[in-house]
């Protein structure tokens, strides 16, 4: 585990960060023409940096040279066990870099410095490292075929990748999408999320320092209009990986058919349900993982169970149990090491999740909510991604598993029961991406991870299924019939 710091040490880090302050396009930061950005800290209200910002134009230049760049091969026709050593000595650096990396991302996104200490930052660095590996361990295929023919099934890297980002987990969504993207051959360009620039910009300008090539990883922060929007309807970009809200990745699909038909591959958003059966055992371990399923990183977190679904006769002694665990997360100043619940990203989202909770007041922190409610409450419905938990009372396990499935989303969902068979069923009866028995999680880097319905389209985050989500699948045919023995068709 990684040794934390104390709060007045992390203070005085976060008053020495000398952060990026414009895209890093070609190889080196340059001058966006876009508007000035100011990027705050959500937790004291206060400006980090004046970022220049990309616009259309910017764009149009980014794409251009990720082109260039992907058409010379420096990159895309490099042997795999040097785009491995490459990608090997980023994540190298970025261990040497990684405080500076994780105070910028506490500070401009308000998670708690805990957070991004033992989770974000490890989980970052793993990610972009099992996909390095994975590059020359990956084989292509022959397919079975008569004797006068051999047929090829390869992999080719898909081309030119825009990665959209959200704000809630800024290094490890961009590892999610550079370390497949970049490990299979791509050249990528970057749109992190406006209220969270930094940590992408400076893991850019590492990856150039580590030897990946001018183009082949570029940084443009701006706004979805200016740098979204242009990325997505742009003829010459091959493939979109978002991952956001489900309204702004429909827009993504809509710019896909507006243009090119590029790829698109979307990871929105979720209402995870926990569903706890009547023979759960172990009500402590329940509790333990339904809050941290429903608060960590203050619930702003896609796969967050923000929905717990409770038979009645166990739900008593389980609520009293998550009521006392919860009583040990503090809420307050994400530097402060001793803090679980930091800031929420800005001023916006906090009047939205106080306006579930009929809460008048501000400031950058919302406490932990229970509610219990029906299962046709708004509250049990609507992504609230906040520190807000909905408790549904059910008298059956079968309710259970029909309340779970009464959704629009299907990313992710937990189920607690002492009995195997049940537990199983119930897993294969929830129509969601990842569903874990008797516990809280996504899966590990080797799992897919995505979403059925409104969470999810067209691929899958992490494992040999990323890798493939970023390449072109081309059959090459050989006759191998002799021509001289007249005509043979095959």
């Amino acid at each position: 585990m990684t040794d934390l710091l104390t709060h007045a040490e992390y203070v005085a880090l976060a008053d020495a960060l000398d952060p990026p302050r414009s895209p890093f396009i070609d190889g080196k930061y340059q001058r966006g023409h876009g508007p000035m950005m100011a990027t705050v800290n959500p937790a004291t209200g206060e400006e980090i940096a004046q970022i220049s910002t990309a616009n259309a134009e910017d764009v149009d230049l980014a794409v251009t040279k990720a082109r260039e760049a992907f058409d010379q091969g420096h990159w895309s026709k490099l042997d795999p066990e040097a785009r491995k050593d490459v990608l090997i000595r980023l994540c190298k650096l970025m261990t040497r870099n990684r405080r500076e990396l994780a105070v910028m991302e506490s500070v401009e996104s308000g998670k708690p410095i805990l957070d991004c200490e033992t989770i974000d930052l490890p989980e970052t660095l793993h990610c972009i490292k099992w996909h390095a590996e994975a590059i020359d361990k990956i084989y292509d295929q022959t397919a079975p075929t008569g004797d006068g023919a051999m047929a090829m099934i390869l992999r080719e890297p898909v081309g030119v990748v825009a990665a959209v980002l959200p704000w809630n987990f800024p290094l490890m969504m961009l590892a999610w999408k550079i370390g497949p993207a970049l490990a299979a051959g791509c050249s990528v360009i970057v749109k992190p999320a406006e209220q969270t620039s930094l940590t992408a910009l400076r893991v850019a300008e590492l990856a150039h320092e580590a030897g990946v090539p001018r183009g082949v990883l570029q940084v443009l922060p701006g706004d979805g209009p200016s740098v979204g929007e242009p990325l997505g309807r742009h003829m010459d970009v091959d493939m979109v990986s978002f991952t956001g809200s489900t309204d702004t990745g429909r827009r993504f699909l809509h710019y896909a058919a507006d243009s090119n038909l590029k790829k698109v591959v979307l990871e929105c958003g979720g209402k995870n349900p926990a569903v706890v059966f009547d023979d759960a055992e172990n009500l402590d371990h329940v509790a333990e993982h339904v809050v941290n399923a429903a608060f960590w990183n203050a619930g702003q977190n896609c796969s967050a169970a923000s929905r717990l679904i409770v038979h009645k006769s166990v739900k008593p002694a389980l609520m009293e149990r998550i009521e006392a665990r919860l009583r040990e997360w503090k809420v307050g100043d994400p530097l402060d090491p001793g803090h679980h619940i930091g800031a929420l990203i800005d001023a916006g989202h906090c009047a939205k999740v106080r306006g579930y909770l009929n809460d008048n007041g501000d400031g950058p922190y919302v406490a932990p909510v229970i509610f219990e409610v029906s299962k046709d409450d708004p509250k049990a419905r609507e992504e609230i991604f906040g520190p807000v938990l909905s408790v549904i009372e059910v008298a059956s396990n079968e309710e259970a598993v029909a309340v779970a499935n009464d959704t629009a989303y299907g990313l992710a969902a937990s189920v607690f029961s002492a009995n195997g068979r049940n537990a199983i069923r119930a897993a294969r009866d929830i129509r969601a991406g990842t569903v874990t028995v008797n516990c809280y999680g996504e899966g590990n880097i080797a799992t897919p991870f995505g979403g059925y319905k409104q969470s999810g389209f067209g691929g899958r985050d992490n494992g040999v299924h990323a890798h493939d989500q970023y390449t072109e699948v081309k059959t090459i045919w050989i006759d191998l019939t002799d021509p001289r023995d007249g005509d043979n068709v095959t």
